[in-house]
């Protein structure tokens, strides 16, 4: 599946802002699910500085200076992509978990995609027993590591509710799981804790999701959003695996990948800083187009 993708973020500032460094992760990856056709980054104003490189776990990040006086900040990342994740198989005919948790431990690699990279805690997502606890009801002795997988994703989309209310981006993994609110980040987060915790390897995995509007309706420009799933590595032979807790799915061809990392602050799609006095406000706009679907109307 082909698709066009357009991230537009504005950020509006009520007095001017003399200087900003902004570093971006808005450049998919390609991999062996997606292969990025064309992708390209445009700020306004104009940066000063352009400085790209490669991330850790194989993102490209630009890092962009703007040292002229703005009162606005444009960033629009636009890509075509081409999405061809395989066909899932019978998820009782995976390996049993204890066996991927012992192979993981003897893995010699460690790139990006190493389970190596993604077996032990981190600030953001610290070894909770708890939580630990909660993923182990699915994780019964012997049991296939893709079914136990699904089991728990399935169980966190029944059991949490999604809250945009409920939470912020520094909200502690552990405070969302015990109020059983939260949103993809938070449920993607809570997983990867649960999974570490009993010693399996678990990516964060940053990007997008297909939205479909309803039958006769148009699609509105601006109207999809960023997406945060996890990513479970299910042996040499399977690989990596992507499971979409806050809807309760397997990540398929709907899916679209911008980043991978520990957690969420291995992948945010834009942080920096910024010298300015006064109030700023933001405004994000993402378009997920199939290639063969009409251009979307406007809101």
């Amino acid at each position: 599946m082909n698709y066009k993708l357009r991230h537009r973020t504005t950020y509006s500032y009520q007095e001017a802002v003399p200087f900003a460094r902004c570093v971006l992760r808005l450049t998919p990856r390609s991999s062996a699910t997606q292969t990025v056709l064309e992708s390209a980054v445009t700020v306004s104003p104009e940066p000063s500085a352009r400085l790209e490189r490669t991330g850790p776990f194989g993102a490209d990040i630009l890092t962009v200076t703007v040292d002229q006086p703005h009162t606005s900040l444009v960033i629009e990342a636009n890509s075509r992509i081409d999405v061809h994740v395989p066909p899932a198989g019978d998820p009782e005919a995976s390996p049993q978990w204890e066996a991927i948790r012992a192979r993981a431990l003897t893995v010699c690699d460690l790139g990006p995609d190493s389970p190596a990279s993604h077996l032990f805690p981190t600030p953001r997502t610290p070894i909770t027993p708890t939580i630990t606890d909660y993923a182990r009801e699915s994780f019964t002795p012997g049991r296939p590591v893709v079914a136990a997988a699904l089991e728990l994703t399935r169980r966190i989309f029944a059991e949490f509710k999604y809250d945009p209310g409920a939470t912020e981006v520094s909200t502690p993994v552990a405070q969302a799981f015990d109020a059983r609110h939260g949103v993809c980040q938070d449920f993607a987060q809570i997983m990867i804790v649960g999974l570490r915790g009993l010693g399996l390897p678990v990516k964060y995995v940053s990007g997008y999701l297909r939205t479909i509007p309803p039958p006769g309706q148009p699609r509105l420009e601006g109207a999809d959003a960023t997406h945060a799933w996890v990513a479970v590595w299910c042996g040499d032979g399977l690989g990596w695996i992507g499971f979409d807790p806050t809807n309760a799915i397997l990540a398929g061809n709907d899916h679209l990948v911008l980043a991978i990392g520990r957690d969420y602050a291995d992948v945010a799609p834009i942080d920096g800083v910024i010298l300015a006095s006064g109030v700023q406000t933001l405004k994000v706009e993402v378009d997920v187009i199939p290639e063969e679907d009409p251009v979307p109307a406007h809101a």
